[in-house]
C-alpha cells in the first residue's frame, strides 16, 4: 500500500486493506462515551488496546459530544495512549467535526496520523486552509464527499466532488496523492425509501472510478452506516458489512472504519442469505429490500422463539385472528404491518363508531403509530417497516379526508404545519428526509428548508410560514451549539411553538441542559423518525398539551438535577489525593 502512516511502528506497506477500529468514538459507542464521561480512562484504554489486539491497524479517536469538552478529552486521551506502547504502535485517526480539536490533537500524536476529516462544504478557501495545515503537520487526510450544496448521495455527485477535491489538493496544495483518503459517504440502504436503494451500489461504482481516475488516492468509509435500517439484528448488520467490504475491496477500497471484533465473516454467510444481501447491495430494487426485511424479521422471530421471549408485536396473527379483533385493534395491526387491504372497510366501520373522522386519526391510528415507535425503539421493527407504516397511515388519512372536510372540522384538514431544517454548518439530511416522509404520510404539511440553514433564515421562515412545530436536525457535534443559538433567536422573535431536536449527536440530556433553557416553548428530543408524530401529536392536541408539557418539564428538570448533582471532589481533596512519586 502506497501510504506512509505510522504510530511507533510504520504501517506495513504489504498490507492491502486497513481496518480502522471504530470503538473509541463517543458518537458511535455508548460504552466509550460513558467511560470518558465518568473519567474511567483505564477502561477506555482497554477498549483501544482490545481493538489493536483484534487486528485494527489504525484507531479512530472521536470525542465529539455536546456535554464533553472535546478538545480537552481528545488531548488527554491521546496523551494516555502515547504512554501505552501496545496501543500507540499503530497510527491514530484524529476524528472530529471541530477543526480546533483536530489542530490540538495533531500536536499530541506520535508518528504520522490521519485527519478525519476535511471537505468542501464551507467552500474552497476553508478547504485549502485546512489541507495546508494538515500537510504542514505531516498527516494524511480523509476527504468527505461534501460540497457547498451538501452531501453527495448519487454516483455523479460523488465523482464530481472527489475529482474537484483531488485537483485542489494535488495541484494547489501540493499534497502527495497517496496521503489522500476519499470517503464517498456510506449511507443506509433498504430504508423503505426508493431513492436510498442505490446508495451502496453507487458507492461501489465510485470506488472503481476513483481507482481508475484519481491515481494514488485511497478510499475509506464508515461501514456501520450501511445497515442502520436493521438496528436490532446484529447478524444481518454484520453480514451486510462483510459483503459490502468484500465487494468494496474487490473494487479498490483499501480503508474502512469497522468493528474489528465483528463475529460474522463473509465465508460464514449461508448462500441463501448471501444472495439476498447481494441483491440489496449490487442489484438494488424495492423487491430486494423487501426480501432482506423478511429475512431479518424471520431471524428475529426465530431468536425470540428460541429464547421463549413473549412480545405483543403480533408478527404472526392469522387472518381469522385479525377478523376477531376489534376495529381499533385491526387498524393498529394494519398500520404496524403496513397493510392496506381492507383498510377502507375498517375505516368505514370506525366512522360509524366515532363522532368525528379526525377522532379516528387521533385515536386508533395514532395508537398504532405509537406501537410502531415502541417496537422500533426495542429493535423489533426496522426502519423500512416504519416507512411502510407511515405510507399506510397516509392512505388512511386520505380515505378519511373527505369525511373530515364534510364534517367541517376546523383546523383538521391537516395535522399541522411543520418547518424542518438541518442547521448551519451541517450538510447531513438523510435522517431529516426520512422524518419529512413519515410526517407527510401522517397528514402534516412539511416545509423543508434544506441543509446548512443559518438561525436567521429559520426565524424568518417561521415568521412567514407560521408553523405549528419546528424540527431541527444535525449529525455533527458543532450542530448542537447551532441548535441552541437557533432556538434562542426563535424565542427572541416571540416564537414558542414546539421545537423537535433530532440527529445522531443529540440526546435527551443535552437538550435538557443546553437547548431547552434558552427557549420559551417546549423543546422535544426525538430519538428516531418514528417518534416525531406521536410525540408532537400530544403537544398539538388541545386536550393533551398541558399534561404533555408538565411531563416534559418534570423529565427535563430531573435530567438537569441528576447531571448537576453529580458529586465533584473539592480542590483541597483533589490535592490530597494526588499521586506522590517518592
Amino acid at each position: 500500500m502506497q501510504i506512509d502512516i505510522c504510530g511507533l511502528e510504520p504501517l506495513d506497506r504489504n498490507v492491502s486493506f486497513v481496518g480502522v477500529g471504530e470503538r473509541c468514538n463517543v458518537a458511535g459507542s455508548r460504552k466509550f462515551l460513558r467511560l470518558i464521561s465518568e473519567g474511567s480512562y483505564e477502561e477506555a484504554l482497554d477498549i483501544a488496546r482490545r481493538q489493536v489486539m483484534d487486528g485494527a491497524l489504525v484507531l479512530d479517536i472521536n470525542m465529539d459530544d455536546g456535554l464533553l469538552d472535546a478538545r480537552r478529552e481528545m488531548v488527554h486521551f491521546l496523551h494516555l495512549i502515547g504512554s501505552e506502547p501496545d496501543i500507540c504502535r499503530v497510527p491514530m485517526m484524529i476524528d472530529s467535526s471541530d477543526w480546533n480539536v483536530i489542530s490540538e490533537a495533531l500536536k499530541c500524536v506520535q508518528g504520522k496520523s490521519i485527519v478525519n476529516s476535511i471537505s468542501l462544504k464551507e467552500g474552497e478557501e476553508t478547504f485549502l486552509a485546512h489541507a495546508r495545515e494538515v500537510r504542514r503537520m505531516g498527516a494524511a487526510v480523509v476527504v468527505m464527499a461534501f460540497d457547498e450544496k451538501g452531501q453527495a448521495t448519487t454516483y455523479e455527485r460523488r465523482i464530481d466532488i472527489c475529482a474537484r477535491a483531488y485537483r485542489l489538493l494535488v495541484e494547489t496544495v501540493g499534497m502527495p496523492a497517496e496521503d489522500i483518503i476519499f470517503d464517498p459517504n456510506v449511507l443506509s440502504v433498504a430504508t423503505g425509501i426508493a431513492e436510498h436503494d442505490a446508495y451502496a451500489w453507487d458507492f461501489l461504482r465510485t470506488v472503481e472510478w476513483i481507482k481508475a481516475n484519481l491515481p494514488g488516492a485511497h478510499i475509506s468509509g464508515g461501514i456501520s452506516n450501511l445497515s442502520f435500517s436493521f438496528r436490532g439484528n446484529n447478524y444481518i448488520r454484520e453480514a451486510m458489512h462483510a459483503v459490502f467490504l468484500y465487494e468494496g475491496m474487490r473494487r479498490g477500497m483499501d480503508f474502512a472504519i469497522v468493528n474489528p471484533s465483528a463475529k460474522v465473516a463473509y465465508a460464514d454467510i449461508p448462500q441463501e442469505h448471501l444472495a439476498i444481501i447481494e441483491d440489496v447491495l449490487l442489484r438494488p430494487s424495492p423487491q430486494a429490500s423487501e426480501a432482506l426485511i423478511e429475512l431479518a424479521t424471520e431471524l428475529n422471530a426465530q431468536k425470540e422463539k428460541d429464547g421463549k421471549a413473549v412480545t405483543d408485536d403480533r408478527t404472526s396473527v392469522s387472518t381469522d385472528g385479525v377478523q376477531a379483533m376489534s376495529v381499533e385493534e385491526r387498524l393498529a395491526h394494519k398500520l404496524q404491518k403496513g397493510i392496506t387491504d381492507g383498510l377502507e372497510a375498517d375505516l368505514g366501520e370506525a366512522l360509524s363508531l366515532y363522532p368525528r373522522a379526525v377522532d379516528i386519526i387521533e385515536g386508533p391510528l395514532m395508537e398504532g403509530m405509537n406501537r410502531v415507535g415502541r417496537l422500533f425503539g426495542e429493535g423489533k421493527m426496522f426502519l423500512p417497516q416504519v416507512v411502510k407504516t407511515a405510507r399506510t397511515m397516509k392512505r388512511a388519512v386520505g380515505i378519511l379526508q373527505p369525511h373530515i372536510e364534510l364534517q367541517k372540522a376546523e383546523g383538521q384538514k391537516s395535522q399541522g404545519k411543520v418547518l424542518l431544517a438541518t442547521v448551519k454548518g451541517d450538510v447531513h439530511d438523510i435522517g431529516k428526509n426520512i422524518v419529512s416522509v413519515v410526517m407527510g404520510c401522517n397528514g402534516y404539511e412539511v416545509m423543508d428548508l434544506g441543509v446548512m440553514v443559518p438561525p436567521e433564515d429559520i426565524v424568518r421562515a417561521a415568521l412567514e410560514y407560521k408553523p405549528d412545530a419546528i424540527g431541527l436536525s444535525g449529525l455533527i457535534t458543532p450542530s448542537l451549539a447551532e441548535m441552541t443559538e437557533t432556538v434562542r433567536q426563535l424565542s427572541e422573535a416571540g416564537i414558542s411553538v414546539p421545537v423537535m431536536i433530532g440527529g445522531a449527536t443529540t440526546s435527551a440530556l443535552h437538550t435538557a441542559m443546553k437547548i431547552a433553557p434558552v427557549y420559551g416553548g417546549p423543546v422535544l428530543w426525538i430519538k428516531d423518525a418514528s417518534q416525531n408524530c406521536p410525540v408532537l401529536g400530544s403537544f398539538l392536541n388541545a386536550q393533551m398539551a398541558d399534561a404533555a408539557m408538565e411531563n416534559l418539564r418534570k423529565e427535563q428538570d430531573a435530567l438537569r438535577s441528576s447531571f448537576e448533582s453529580t458529586p465533584l471532589t473539592s480542590f483541597e481533596e483533589a490535592k490530597e489525593q494526588k499521586p506522590r512519586f517518592y
